[in-house]
């Protein structure tokens, strides 16, 4: 017999995000997977959430779409309470407790895994957001998902301190396109955004044709 909750726990995807000295760089596979099944090709596992701060997203779709609509609405409430606009630190915090209590239902336990990046007046920042609800900070690169093995191999041999946004981007892409040849729950193509001083961007979106000429 099939352990349902260890089933739950089985989601395929690739997402990195890098520091650099100009931004953060978050990177993503497109798959969209339900098991050893791929549902869709097209899938935006990058999402702003303000025009300073993105995430990337792995975990079940209901939770990671009800948690977005939620921190969206929680970051626009504090700014219009407060008059200020919540840093980054704040506003990953905020993410933190909202998954740590989804996690914790009683009967129907989310999973929902974020790595948030953004930028406000003391810098350029990067958390990771695990799906148990802790937060951890990031002075480098993180990634996670299934591919995050190979990528990860990919950062560590790649990576300099102080390296540029630029540079910083063909990195992220040599990462996940790294799970792509070796993991089967990531693939289908590339999505890329950076967040600056200047805003969030969607840097690049490359997918990947299998089609027969």
């Amino acid at each position: 017999m099939v352990n349902e909750e260890s089933q739950k726990l089985k989601t395929g995807t690739t997402t990195v995000g890098i520091v650099c000295s100009d931004g953060v760089v978050l990177g993503a596979d497109m798959r969209g997977t339900a098991g050893g099944m791929i549902l869709q090709k097209e899938v935006e596992k990058i999402i702003p959430i303000t025009d300073f701060m993105a995430v990337t997203t792995a975990g079940n779709v209901a939770d990671l779409q009800l948690l977005i609509k939620l921190i969206k609405a929680e970051i626009k409430l504090k700014e219009v309470r407060t008059g200020q606009k919540p840093g980054v630190k704040a506003s990953a915090n905020l993410l933190s407790n909202m998954v740590y209590q989804t996690i914790r239902q009683p009967f129907f336990p989310g999973i929902a895994h974020f790595l948030f990046g953004g930028a406000d007046d003391e810098g350029v920042h990067l958390y990771d957001v695990f799906p148990d609800g802790s937060l951890t900070p990031y002075k480098d690169y993180v990634a996670s998902g299934s591919g995050m093995v190979f990528a990860l191999g990919v950062l560590e041999a790649g990576y300099k301190k102080d390296m540029t946004v630029a540079d910083g981007v063909k990195l992220v892409k040599k990462a996940v396109n790294a799970a792509l040849q070796r993991d089967t729950g990531s693939g289908e193509g590339i999505l890329i955004y950076t967040v600056t001083s200047t805003g969030v961007k969607k840097h690049s979106m490359k997918k990947i044709s299998r089609n027969i000429e």
